[in-house]
This record gives C-alpha cells, sequence and structure tokens, in this order.
C-alpha cells in the first residue's frame, strides 16, 4: 500500500501547498491530497493556506511536483451535494476539479454530502437530487476516466444503507468509495463492519484516529469531522485501523492510505506516520513507492 497525508493537517500552521511538497519530500511521502479552491482566496494568495486553485495551470503544478517526487492521489471537491444549493453550487465545482484532475495526473476527486440533513428537503427528495447531480458529474468523469470518490463524511453517506443507494446511483466503475476511518466512527458506526461491507468499492481510504474527548462529546451525535485532534495510534479508533488495515490487506488493496490528523506544523502527523508504518509492517503490508 502507498502513504500519502491531506494538507488539511497543516491548515492551523498555515503552510503554502508547496511547504507541504518540502515536508512530503523529507519524510519519503510521495502521494498528497489537498482540497480544490474555485476561485480567489485571500488567504491562499498570500501563501497561507495548503490547498490550489483551480485557476492554477495544473501541468506547471505537475511539474513542480514531480522536482519533489510527489503526486497527487485524490483531489478534494467535497461540496455537500444533499445540500438545496448542490446542483447549483457542487456539480460545476466537481465537474471542473475532474477536468482539472485529468490535465495533472491524478486519479480521483472526491465528493460528499452535507453533516445534517438538508434543511427544506425529505430525504427521498434530497437522495433523488443527488442522483441525478450524480448522473451529470459520471458523464463527465468517464469522459476523463477519472474516479469520482464518495466519502462518509454526512447525515447520508455516514448511513450504510444510504451509501449502498448513492454507489448504486450509477452503474459505473468510476464510481467508487473513499473510506474514512475517523468518519465512520464519529458517526456511531463500527469502521471495520462498515469497510467490511464496501471494500470491493473502496479506492482511497483516509486513515484517521479519534481522540477520547471527541469521541466522549460527539460519537454518534456527529457525522464527520474536519480533522483529528490526535496522532495516528493515539486515540481511541487505533484498535479499529489496524483491522481495517488487515481488511484492506486481505482484499488485495494496494491503493492510497492518507493521513488525515493535525498536523502541529509537523510533529503530530510526523508521529501518525511512524505509527502508520510501524502498523504495516507489523501486519506485512509492504509500503510501496
Amino acid at each position: 500500500m502507498k502513504i500519502g497525508f491531506h494538507t488539511d493537517a497543516f491548515n492551523s500552521a498555515y503552510w503554502s501547498f508547496e511547504k507541504c511538497l518540502q515536508w512530503a519530500q523529507k519524510n519519503r511521502v510521495h502521494y498528497i491530497e489537498c482540497g480544490l479552491i474555485d476561485g480567489v482566496s485571500w488567504i491562499h494568495g498570500l501563501g497561507y493556506q495548503p490547498h490550489v486553485a483551480l485557476y492554477e495551470d495544473p501541468v506547471l503544478l505537475r511539474c513542480k511536483m514531480e522536482k519533489y517526487g510527489v503526486q497527487f492521489s485524490q483531489v478534494d471537491a467535497a461540496y455537500p451535494l444533499s445540500q438545496a444549493d448542490g446542483p447549483l453550487r457542487g456539480v460545476p465545482y466537481v465537474m471542473k476539479a475532474i477536468a482539472w484532475a485529468a490535465q495533472i495526473g491524478c486519479p480521483c476527486v472526491d465528493t460528499t454530502d452535507g453533516l445534517h440533513a438538508p434543511e427544506g428537503l425529505k430525504d427521498p427528495e434530497a437522495m433523488a437530487m443527488m442522483k441525478r447531480s450524480y448522473e451529470q458529474i459520471l458523464q463527465v468523469a468517464e469522459a476523463h476516466k477519472i474516479i469520482v470518490n464518495i466519502e462518509p463524511h454526512g447525515y447520508f453517506t455516514t448511513n450504510p444503507d444510504r451509501m449502498a443507494e448513492m454507489l448504486a446511483f450509477v452503474k459505473s466503475p468510476w464510481l467508487q468509495m473513499n473510506m474514512d476511518t475517523g468518519n465512520t466512527f464519529i458517526a456511531g458506526n463500527n469502521p471495520v463492519k462498515f469497510l467490511q461491507r464496501f471494500r470491493k468499492r473502496v479506492s482511497h481510504v483516509h486513515v484517521k484516529d479519534v481522540s477520547a474527548s471527541l469521541a466522549a462529546a460527539l460519537r454518534g451525535k456527529d457525522t464527520g469531522i474536519a480533522v483529528s485532534t490526535c496522532s495516528l495510534g493515539g486515540g481511541v479508533n487505533a484498535d479499529n485501523i489496524r483491522k481495517c488495515l488487515t481488511l484492506l490487506r486481505d482484499a488485495g488493496y494496494d491503493g492510497v492510505l492518507s493521513i488525515e490528523c493535525e498536523g502541529q506544523g509537523g510533529p503530530m502527523i510526523e508521529q501518525s506516520l511512524t505509527w502508520l508504518r510501524q502498523s504495516l509492517k507489523a501486519l506485512g503490508i509492504k509500503e510501496t513507492g
């Protein structure tokens, strides 16, 4: 399996994307994931945000990343498609992200729903709206040969039955799932059982632990967390992560394990990286680059 990380780890440190590339090179991590910005943001323009804008030329950026020995595993276009404005704002955003990802050589684009039940829409109405949205999105994805992942992160997607419905919106090999060990846990699910049900549809994995205090405060009450406040192995989800790694190994998964945790400017995500590498070794899983 391959190891990567989400640049969300360095939001609080106000790093630039290039500084994240430097960290990846230093720590021998060859895969990176970041959010895409559709427009201009002052904090991004000043170099204080570790994400990438869609106005940045993908080919020139790819050349820069190659110098660091880093490539994208996935780009994040996770505007909540279950909201009433999902078709208006989310669908064009995801479509732009797909075309951009194809140019830079990124295989996957991440999508999701909202954290809560959408206002003004009954559940069947929201599901029907999302089905139409994914039908449009997958036309573009199939043309560009880019995988569209659905991430368990919200009201619908952390419900395994609803996730199954969503993965059946379009019969296409280009519609897959991004497993998230932290979001499934915080939503009150067993991450191992969740993964077991969908392991054949997983093309990308977010590896995220959950602190004891966060679990006590939010488990079963929320559907996702932006970023973990503890390193991998330092929370109450560590055993589930090991079991998920075992399931992935036995299923023949050879994709990216993308670390999601608060980086603290380096130390916390470095602890996560060490823990993950040790866990892979203990489970007989080879880290590939």
